[in-house]
């Protein structure tokens, strides 16, 4: 398995202005490095935990986006280095960012997760309650954070035209809230299904096993 022939080969697949968020967990510190050293600067973590102890061993010019679920207590702990969290699925999350932030004088960058998988495991605001905080938002409500865009997560399945519509769903929400206020970040798309993300609009993806390998969730 060879990283760096992987990750060119996802690099070739990406439009010139689309983000890769290279998926780091449950992956070595090591691995984390090589791609580094490749050029990558952009990493996505889906547990605070492992988050911070990788956070230490590994360059500072690193940008992580925490893409996992986020408890609220945990938020603490990654306020004063992360660089966007794209897992806010709710009001009292975001308050927690906006509070934490504030502490250390900085405004986290924050992307709202909208449910627009079919799946019940995938979590995520309904598109009621997420133009209901972005409406929050623009009234000044979270000074110490920015929300910068939208994130989602289609269902699991062979079924494109499903995947498609799900991604489409999310790409009007997007264009809808860029009426009120310009967004810079759609992040949809994971190491299956990234390329027709970004035909439905994507311009950030999150790709782990697609450059890492399969991950190891026996460790």
């Amino acid at each position: 398995m060879d990283i760096k022939v992987n990750y060119n080969a996802v690099l070739q697949q990406l439009p010139e202005g689309v983000q890769l968020v290279a998926v780091s967990k449950t992956h070595p510190v090591q691995a984390v490095q090589e791609v580094y050293d490749l050029g990558q600067k952009v990493f996505g973590e889906n547990k605070v935990q492992e988050l911070m102890e990788k956070y230490p061993l590994l360059p500072k010019d690193i940008r992580w986006h925490l893409i996992g679920h986020l408890q609220t207590n945990k938020v603490k702990y990654i306020a004063p280095f992360i660089d966007t969290i794209q897992s806010v699925d709710s009001e009292k999350l975001l308050s927690e960012i906006n509070k934490e932030s504030g502490k250390h004088e900085r405004k986290i960058k924050v992307l709202l997760q909208v449910k627009i998988a079919e799946e019940e495991t995938k979590s995520g605001l309904d598109i009621h309650e997420a133009g209901n905080l972005f409406e929050k938002y623009l009234n000044g409500d979270f000074p110490n954070v920015e929300i910068t865009g939208l994130m989602g997560m289609a269902t699991f399945t062979d079924d494109e035209q499903q995947i498609r519509r799900e991604f489409s769903t999310l790409k009007a929400l997007f264009d809808e809230f860029c009426q009120s206020k310009t967004l810079k970040t759609l992040s949809m798309g994971m190491s299956d299904d990234f390329p027709v993300a970004i035909e439905c609009g994507a311009n950030s993806v999150r790709v782990g096993s697609a450059i890492f390998g399969r991950r190891d969730y026996s460790k």
